[in-house]
């Protein structure tokens, strides 16, 4: 039995918030609505509040008594104030027609439900509580994906962060069937959605059903060639098949290693892009009937920008990402057998603070190839990923010493040039090699690197 409407009003009245406004002196009609509403009734608290009032004139009202002035979200004719505060983020739309009308817009019917905060009571025209009792995603109406396409990222996010939830065959249906429209929609909302859905739990039912409606491939059409590949060559172990399966370990045996938890969202990019390069670099040795894929990191990183790119990534996530996608193979080449110290501390180098998120990601790529099973092929890179986190972090306890710099050999005499850096690279490889252990070895190497070349 779901919460009554009654006690789902108390509760909603008891909070610190709506306790405030049910006594400030509003000219017009305020209510709740949205996802806070859903968030009471699942017992959780939330994170934000939308209000939707009848009176424009309300709104400065509400700043003057917060103390704080709102600022616009979105583009007419549904516009959002946002008033941001020490505690809560308040989002403010200005009614155009009834409180049931504005409902009937909204995205799915567990967000459709509103609060009178004047008269304490609950509205609930389309059976939201009910949806949210049965744990089903389910839109309003036919035309809530034409109106907005983007709450086709929507119902994934949700059904990824909303445990036990499951997304109403018709919504699915309709996602199926408008699929294309998410290419009309504007990059920046697109890429804060898949951010979401990528920090979620539930990140691999999320890209499970993106993939089922279709979406997967209009968002990232660049896949496509990879899912066609495995189905030409019949591979029984699929490139982008143990990509998807890959997910279903980032938050589980992968996430552990992450410094943070936004780190997750890099990976989980990473993930999706580094084996595009296969689609373009197959080729076959007949001799010894084996499969390459030569240099393909280098081509999935190039096709991964151009993806990042189009959805407005970031400058600095694109570098993250693209650097990892690029090494993605380097912990597997040196896992043959026990990893060296050498080959440690050369990875650590390159990677810097992204060892961990390498880390991740090799384990999500390797329980996607063995489909979660352990072997003593999966045991030995575990071993040796083990054994790379522990001196990245002696190596932020204890970082090397930089032996030389670009002016220490300009005043030894020699030009300013792209030659200065490969110097100063080979003294610092060898250095961490062990090879050069103080200022003196290092600028004797550099000495006799640059005169000989």
């Amino acid at each position: 039995m779901g919460i009554s409407h009654q006690a789902l009003a108390r509760l909603i009245s008891g909070g610190d918030i709506l306790s405030k406004l049910a006594v400030f002196p509003f000219t017009g009609e305020v209510f709740l609505v949205g996802g806070a509403i859903r968030e009471l009734t699942l017992g959780r608290q939330p994170r934000d509040y939308d209000l939707a009032l009848s009176d424009a004139d309300d709104l400065r009202r509400l700043e003057q008594f917060l103390g704080r002035r709102s600022f616009l979200l979105g583009k007419k004719p549904i516009q959002t104030h946002r008033i941001v505060t020490e505690k809560t983020v308040l989002d403010v739309t200005i009614l155009e027609g009834t409180i049931q009308k504005d409902l009937v817009r909204r995205d799915f019917t567990m967000n459709a439900i509103a609060f009178d905060v004047r008269r304490g009571s609950i509205i609930d025209p389309l059976g939201g509580l009910e949806d949210i009792e049965r744990r089903l995603i389910r839109y309003p109406q036919r035309d809530t994906i034409a109106s907005d396409p983007l709450r086709m990222l929507k119902a994934v996010r949700h059904f990824t962060a909303l445990e036990d939830f499951v997304l109403d065959p018709e919504l699915i249906e309709a996602m199926t069937s408008s699929r294309a429209l998410i290419k009309i929609t504007a990059p920046e909302r697109v890429k804060y959605e898949l951010d979401l859905i990528m920090l979620s739990d539930g990140v691999d039912r999320g890209m499970d059903i993106l993939t089922k409606t279709g979406l997967t491939f209009e968002l990232f059409p660049e896949l496509a060639a990879l899912r066609e590949m495995d189905v030409e060559k019949r591979f029984s172990l699929e490139t982008f098949g143990h990509t998807m399966l890959g997910f279903s370990f980032l938050h589980t045996r992968a996430a552990r290693y992450l410094p943070d938890p936004l780190s997750v969202k890099d990976v989980g990019y990473a993930l999706l892009f580094h084996d595009l390069g296969k689609a373009h670099t197959y080729s076959y040795d007949y001799d010894k009937g084996l499969v390459h894929f030569f240099h393909h990191e280098r081509l999935s990183k190039e096709i991964a920008a151009i993806i990042m790119e189009r959805l407005r990534f970031s400058t600095q996530e694109m570098k993250r990402i693209t650097t990892l996608i690029e090494n993605h193979m380097r912990i597997f080449l040196i896992s043959s057998s026990d990893a060296t110290e050498k080959a440690v501390r050369r990875l650590i180098y390159k990677m810097g603070d992204l060892t961990p998120q390498l880390i991740a990601l090799t384990l999500c790529d390797m329980y996607g190839s063995s489909g979660g099973e352990e072997n003593p092929s999966t045991r030995q890179v575990i071993q040796n990923c083990g054994a790379i986190m522990a001196a990245w972090h002696e190596s932020k306890e204890e970082p090397l010493p930089r032996l030389l710099s670009g002016n220490d050999l300009l005043a030894a005499g020699f030009k300013e040039g792209p030659l200065l850096g490969r110097c100063l690279d080979t003294v610092r490889d060898k250095q961490i090699a062990g090879e050069i252990t103080n200022r003196d070895e290092a600028l004797k190497f550099a000495r006799g690197f640059l005169k000989k070349k």
